[in-house]
């Protein structure tokens, strides 16, 4: 099917945020760098601002195809608004980190746009193919973001090592797709459950779940996945600290986001199997993000295995997955709510990060002791989201976890839950032990206090603020959550 005038307005977003990146480009190219070099994040921002505006059109609607090849329905809708606010944050904690640092700002601000617009396209896509460009697009951007600092050596191997395993890791995912596109002569995702639905049992299973596994390399990957996770403790302490907070976030939500669509919609005759093979994941990623966090004296690297131990309690809610109208926990909503909740979070911690390491240039463990008498807020602040991510409440890091874990309960998946809790434990010791180096370790001589600039200030406000509101007013999001989930599920 081409695509047609009145398949434009779904698509607004995208286009909007490609037009603003090259509007960037031609600004930063033709006008005098001192001019508009300080302003270049903000014309980033009003764009992704026209793109929010954009979804518009594509509220409250039944899903509708673009192209054959793209959906447009509530799912993507939500994760779309989600990229576009991760986004917009961490440009504002970039803006004050990126100076001095490299003199190359608009390329920086303009490649966020386009991974925003990636993203966009990633959470639409309804067809293998598109899910692999889609992937590959915002892939090779987060290449480049990854390595942007281009004298910093650390930046260099982060981008390296985050190339090489998303080379690996695309090759197999694509050996995945050929298989589905050979055994159902298909790449449309309703049409591959269609053909996988009217195979034998004992096909099904040869066909499918060598597929399955090949294709969760690939989703795997994006998302930080124990054994896909390798590249993400060293990419994510050598990469700027704000491109570190968009991988950590934005970019592990598209991971979820394909995985999901996928396996629920094209994979949803297999679903016993794939739910067995993402509950064995999910055990394993939380218990080596947890333990291996344990050991990290870098906070970067600390929030790297943090992150990878997330994904794993994001994942629950996929294994857990279940279908029903008068069903609270429907396993998808509890990840769509754990994903928004956890970009403020997330995004918050990294911030409070690069306003240390905007000061001091520091990043490890011990530079953090008696922060909360050089920086009291920022301590507090710091406070908020690692008590967040350790799903402690009234934050919005306990509302992910109850339904996520929800999920687990109501499918009786006692093991997983078991394992869960345990977990959960063991992130609270160390998350409990960068309070305690703010709180009850004495600071070194002649550390100062540490200055914060005004956009920096205002992302680390905007996510406390969110961080707080989610745990004690959650209503709106479990809504929109639920509907937006209820819309995924009705593909099944």
């Amino acid at each position: 099917m081409a695509l047609t005038l009145s398949d434009l307005p779904y698509l607004l977003p995208e286009l909007i945020l490609l037009l603003a990146a090259t509007l960037v480009f031609v600004l930063d190219a033709f006008l005098p760098q001192r001019q508009w070099q300080a302003r270049l994040p903000y014309i980033a921002l009003a764009g992704l601002a026209a793109a929010a505006l954009g979804l518009i059109p594509s509220l409250g609607r039944l899903p509708q195809a673009v192209a054959s090849l793209l959906v447009v329905d509530p799912f993507a809708v939500f994760l779309k608004a989600l990229a576009l606010i991760g986004v917009a944050v961490v440009i504002l904690t970039a803006i004050p980190y990126m100076i001095g640092r490299t003199k190359y700002h608009g390329e920086f601000y303009a490649l966020l746009l386009v991974v925003a617009a990636a993203i966009c396209l990633a959470v639409s896509a309804a067809n293998l193919v598109t899910v692999y460009l889609s992937m590959e697009f915002l892939s090779i951007t987060s290449y480049v973001l990854a390595g942007y600092l281009r004298h910093d050596e650390k930046s260099g191997e982060a981008a390296l090592k985050y190339f090489l395993y998303g080379a690996t890791a695309s090759a197999v995912m694509l050996y995945g797709m050929s298989l589905l596109y050979g055994a159902t002569g298909t790449t449309d995702l309703a049409g591959i459950a269609a053909a996988l639905a009217g195979q034998g049992q004992g096909q099904l299973v040869w066909l499918g779940v060598p597929a399955l596994i090949l294709l969760l390399a690939g989703f795997g990957f994006k998302a930080s996945l124990v054994p896909f996770h390798q590249w993400a403790p060293d990419t994510y302490e050598g990469a700027p600290t704000p491109v570190t907070a968009f991988l950590a976030t934005a970019s592990k939500a598209a991971g979820f986001a394909i995985l999901m669509r996928v396996f629920l919609v094209a994979m949803a005759p297999l679903t016993d199997q794939w739910s067995a093979l993402l509950a064995a994941v999910a055990v394993l990623t939380m218990t080596i993000g947890n333990l291996s966090a344990l050991r990290q004296a870098n906070l970067k690297r600390l929030l790297a295995y943090s992150s990878i131990a997330q994904a794993g309690y994001i994942l629950i809610g996929v294994a857990a997955v279940l279908s029903g109208s008068n069903t609270t926990f429907t396993g998808i909503n509890g990840v769509l709510i754990y994903l928004f909740a956890y970009l403020f979070t997330n995004v918050g911690a990294f911030a409070v990060v690069t306003a240390i390491e905007a000061a001091t240039g520091k990043v490890v463990l011990r530079d953090y002791a008696g922060l909360v008498h050089r920086s009291p807020w920022l301590a507090a602040l710091l406070t908020i989201f690692l008590l967040s991510l350790a799903g402690i409440p009234p934050t919005g890091g306990f509302l992910g976890k109850f339904f996520v874990f929800g999920a687990a309960v109501q499918r009786q998946m006692w093991v997983l839950v078991a394992i869960a809790a345990v977990n959960s434990v063991v992130a609270a010791f160390y998350y409990l032990n960068v309070v305690r180096y703010m709180f009850l370790m004495p600071a070194e001589e002649g550390a100062e206090p540490v200055a914060v600039a005004r956009p920096l200030a205002a992302a680390l406000g905007i996510t406390a603020v969110v961080t707080m509101l989610l745990g004690v007013v959650p209503g709106p999001l479990i809504a929109w959550a639920s509907s937006s989930a209820a819309r995924l599920l009705a593909w099944r």
